[in-house]
């Protein structure tokens, strides 16, 4: 293969999504949140990951997806705007290259919000939802908002210990 982008795949139910592996920087097990008031809904709270706080985005939540709870589940560490952010998600696949060529706009009717939504990826059989990382936060509201959530975590951190 020649060119191409590379994505992390994972699965949100039965879909599969992918989101450019350059803005991943780990994938973590699930593990406890602590719930943060006065967050969007869709905000599950943050995690203590090796002395860093990060803000929790339940991912089916965000899309408009039925929530499910399973131990399988996985979190998906992105860095965007130098702010590290959490994705939960169902399971995460593979690491995937796709040629430019086979990704192409999102249909207009889809299931789910379909302004966080890159392309659709044709794969060998089946297709692959890309997400835009941008678009998913670059809400400045929500940026903001992740970021409070940081600080108010880190804050209650300080005092506790």
């Amino acid at each position: 293969m020649s060119g191409g982008a590379q994505f992390v795949s994972f699965k949100l139910g039965e879909e599969k999504y992918g989101i450019d592996i350059l803005s991943v920087k780990e994938i973590i097990r699930m593990q406890p949140v602590t719930r943060v008031p006065n967050t969007p809904e869709y905000v599950r709270g943050v995690i203590n990951l090796r002395g860093e706080i990060i803000p929790i985005v339940d991912l089916r939540k965000k899309l408009g997806i039925p929530p499910t709870e399973d131990k399988s589940n996985r979190i998906i560490v992105v860095e965007h705007q130098d702010k590290k952010v959490g994705f939960i998600v169902d399971s995460v696949s593979e690491v995937l290259r796709v040629e430019e060529d086979s990704i192409e706009p999102p249909p207009s009717m889809m299931r789910i919000d379909s302004r966080y939504i890159s392309g659709i990826a044709k794969l060998d059989g089946e297709f692959m939802i890309v997400l835009d990382l941008n678009r998913l936060l670059e809400e400045e509201l929500e940026t903001a908002q992740l970021e409070k959530i940081s600080q108010m975590a880190e804050q209650v951190e300080q005092t506790t210990t």
